[in-house]
């Protein structure tokens, strides 16, 4: 949500919208693995999801540089979101859910408290969790992005950009460091 909310303060919500479809799309991919049992592939696959970390952690790391060394210019409140930028910002969202795996930790958490695992059908996928995962993320996204467009008109000054990217570089170099902690912990 931290890369949610930069992006939209950043570049617009256009953008921030390209970025939360890229979560959705992760988390879908998420969820199919959870509910078709493919963790246990995952399990027989450690090393690819060890590079998967690594690789999102050393993508917090540019991601906290980025914003720690940002340029502060004057917001362009209407700006036009070019295509290339919003392909990008997908890719940035289906990375950065793609480079959590506690994100399928999350489904397969939950999913059967919801639902009977053994009971479930693509038809169900398709009809009741596809709709409903992305009806929740869409909603909460929304929020962030909201609230971020709203925030973003009032960071027109170089300090309040200093403070923000400062606080974003600060989160991203903390999310890093956790994940380090962790594999090497």
């Amino acid at each position: 949500m931290t890369a949610l909310v930069a992006r939209t303060v950043s570049s617009g919500s256009h953008s921030g919208f390209a970025l939360l479809v890229g979560i959705i799309l992760g988390d879908l991919i998420y969820l199919n693995f959870a509910v078709f049992g493919l963790t246990a592939i995952a399990e027989n696959f450690n090393l690819a999801f060890m590079i998967i970390k690594w690789s999102a952690l050393i993508y917090l790391c540019y991601l906290g540089w980025f914003f720690w060394n940002a340029d502060f210019k004057k917001i362009q409140l209407h700006q036009e979101s070019q295509n290339r930028n919003m392909v990008s910002a997908c890719l940035s969202g289906l990375s950065i859910t793609m480079g959590n795996p506690k994100t399928i930790t999350f489904y397969l958490a939950l999913l059967p408290v919801v639902i009977d695992l053994q009971t479930v059908s693509i038809q169900s996928l398709v009809s009741v969790l596809v709709p409903a995962t992305i009806l929740i993320l869409l909603t909460v996204g929304s929020i962030f992005i909201i609230s971020a467009a709203i925030v973003r008109q009032t960071l027109s000054t170089q300090k309040a950009q200093k403070i923000m990217y400062r606080g974003a570089a600060s989160t991203m170099f903390f999310a890093a460091g956790t994940m380090a902690s962790r594999e090497i912990g």
